[in-house]
């Protein structure tokens, strides 16, 4: 008897870029067009890109990537199920975490924006360095069609 074996779908090479920028907050344009640009086309871009502005402007605000000479780096990783995004900085006192939405004055909405927008967010690292995560599965893609 003669048996047929399912071989799986040849997967599209993922693609990642990383760019370094300066801890300065005029970078965040910057830290978009990179995005924008590559990632043009996703379906998700918009909330990417908006994920990635609080991403960069916290790294800014809240860590030694903004003292003077300080800097960050920005990962892009793109496949066939989606987009991933990594901002990390050069650590801080504090950790980054969700605030309840009461009490909130200008600040500390961030965080709250990219649970809200990305798929799935983490962090890892500690007082000399942390990396945010933030997943963004493609949706455009029927259920045959996804790796």
């Amino acid at each position: 008897m003669l048996l047929a074996v399912p071989v799986p779908a040849q997967h599209e090479a993922p693609m990642y870029w990383r760019r370094e920028f300066p801890g300065r907050p005029e970078e965040v344009r910057s830290v978009r067009a990179f995005a924008a640009h590559l990632l043009a086309g996703f379906p998700a871009l918009d909330d990417v890109l908006l994920v990635l502005d609080e991403l960069a402007v916290n790294a800014i605000r809240h860590t030694r990537s903004g003292e003077d000479g300080g800097r960050f780096i920005v990962d892009i990783s793109l496949d066939v199920a989606g987009a991933i995004v990594y901002v990390t900085d050069r650590g801080g006192p504090g950790e980054p975490r969700l605030r309840s939405l009461a009490g909130l004055a200008e600040g500390g909405r961030g965080l709250l924006a990219v649970d809200a927008l990305a798929a799935t967010w983490s962090w890892t690292g500690g007082p000399r360095g942390r990396t945010i995560r933030a997943t963004f599965p493609r949706t455009d893609l029927s259920p045959d069609h996804r790796g």
